[in-house]
């Protein structure tokens, strides 16, 4: 099937960040595995990312170069024949939608999201032989078991998982690795004793020509505790072999503050001693972690080192180089912000409608007084609620037994029907649009309505313009030389 991938190989000390939906993409994936770290790409909405490029024309053919090395041709056939355009759309030509996820969808639904997985890992290997990893939401459980499938098809060799406890996801690897049935624990809303949901996937069904056991990829949880590394490592159905530990200065989405929320003047979560990680404990452990939030310096990675890290993950620099999934104009904006030095992260308790924090760049409104500032990009609380694309949404049980699903970013009285409490949609942004906005994907609305950008960042881009030197643009190996301080850090 696949050739050997070595994942027993020497780790590396830098991972660079699964940012956003295909901010961590396949190029630049590429470029940090080409120069001897683990580049990852982002799993998230993968399957959404695949269609689009294609209805956009491939452009550079690397799509379609990929697909053909599919090993089910007749799924990446129809994908072709369904979604590809020569000419690309129009600008005000809306994108075509794939059929949103449920507890039990198709087969061509599964193995479409498999396709999207393998061409992505498969692009971020090509020409070399460094490690790839792909990045999940545990959150996102729905397309979790043919994303895994479909990357370890393509050889990935890292999985890394963080938003949540994702004990079942060591076991699945194992059984895909030997195209065996998989299953995990489906969370569902309302659900009482006995009456607990799984999510199944059978690759015998998927892909009947498939014999050749794969190599299983190593996987790296992403943990904001030192008590939940030791549940994983202790309580896992399977092989947990390293830890990503993560701070609240990481991008995205952040766990929130242990104990009772606490928020500033700002309305911002406030983080205290009790969120800071057990690195003893960590240590004690006795598997590889790596530190991240905060961490994109040579000093940081110095100090990694000495406090028993093998190294650090890095997400921030890498998300705005020239490799990263961000429009052109985006990176532009927030290295302005960033030389200006007005460049601004806010930490949103309400954004995403998973409930978690969500770290969001924000730039000074022009003339306003007193000082205001707003969200980069057009600001998606103008937007009309639409849920189109369905990642973040929970499965719920009403109390006649039917499943039905829901978030809290759509239409405010699709949600309240569905057993949701109103106040529970106030300033919920719909991240999934907002983020495919955010990479040249914005879906076009009736009268040419364009979806608004949101722009998630970590702490790290405060200091963004002392990396940049006077610098207008950048590239991954810049920032790789910056941080092992041109390679003396890199062995």
């Amino acid at each position: 099937m696949v050739e050997d991938t070595s994942a027993s190989a020497a780790l590396p000390r830098i991972i660079q960040g699964g940012m956003g939906v295909a901010v961590s993409n396949w190029s630049l994936a590429r470029a940090v595995a080409q120069a001897g770290q683990l580049g990852v790409v982002s799993g998230t909405a993968i399957d959404t990312v695949l269609v689009r490029r294609l209805q956009d024309g491939d452009p550079g053919g690397h799509m379609r170069r990929a697909m053909a090395r599919f090993p089910i041709p007749e799924v990446a056939e129809y994908v072709l024949k369904r979604f590809y355009s020569a000419t690309g759309r129009g600008a005000d030509q809306p994108y075509r939608l794939l059929p949103l996820y449920r507890q039990h969808v198709s087969t061509l639904r599964d193995q479409i999201t498999m396709l999207a997985a393998f061409v992505e890992v498969t692009l971020a290997r090509e020409g070399h032989d460094g490690m790839v990893g792909i990045n999940l939401l545990t959150k996102i459980q729905m397309p979790t078991l043919p994303t895994l499938y479909g990357a370890m098809l393509a050889g990935v060799h890292v999985v890394l998982m963080g938003a949540g406890i994702p004990r079942e996801i060591p076991g699945a690897l194992d059984a895909l690795a030997q195209h065996a049935p998989a299953s995990i624990t489906l969370s569902v809303i309302g659900a009482g004793p006995g009456e607990g949901a799984s999510l199944h996937f059978d690759p015998r069904t998927q892909f009947p020509g498939a014999h050749t056991p794969l190599p299983r990829p190593l996987f790296f949880p992403i943990v904001s505790a030192a008590s939940l590394a030791q549940t994983l490592a202790r309580k896992s159905n399977g092989r947990v072999d390293g830890f990503i530990v993560e701070g609240p200065t990481a991008g995205g989405h952040n766990a929130p503050p242990r104990g009772a929320m606490r928020v500033d003047a700002q309305g911002e979560p406030i983080y205290g001693e009790r969120d800071v990680v057990d690195l003893a404990v960590m240590r004690e452990i006795g598997l590889p972690f790596w530190l991240a939030g905060g961490t994109g310096s040579p000093e940081a990675l110095e100090h990694a080192l000495t406090q028993g890290a093998a190294g650090i993950q890095v997400g921030t620099l890498f998300a705005f180089s020239d490799e990263s999934g961000f429009t052109a104009d985006i990176k532009r904006q927030v290295v302005e912000l960033a030389e200006h030095d007005v460049v601004q992260v806010r930490t949103d308790v309400r954004a995403s409608p998973t409930g978690y924090p969500f770290k969001l760049i924000t730039m000074p409104v022009d003339g306003a007084t007193p000082p205001t500032r707003a969200l980069l990009g057009a600001h998606a609380g103008a937007r009309v609620r639409i849920c189109d694309l369905g990642a973040l949404r929970d499965a719920v049980r009403r109390p006649d037994g039917t499943m039905v699903y829901r978030c809290a970013a759509e239409p405010v009285a699709q949600y309240v029907a569905k057993g949701g409490a109103i106040e529970d949609t106030v300033d919920r942004q719909c991240l999934c649009n907002a983020l495919c906005a955010g990479i040249g994907m914005a879906q076009v609305r009736d009268g040419g309505v364009v979806e608004p950008a949101l722009v998630t960042s970590g702490d790290d881009v405060l200091h963004l313009r002392w990396f940049l030197g006077g610098r207008a643009r950048y590239g991954a190996h810049d920032v790789l030389r910056y941080l092992t301080r041109d390679g003396a850090l890199a062995g």
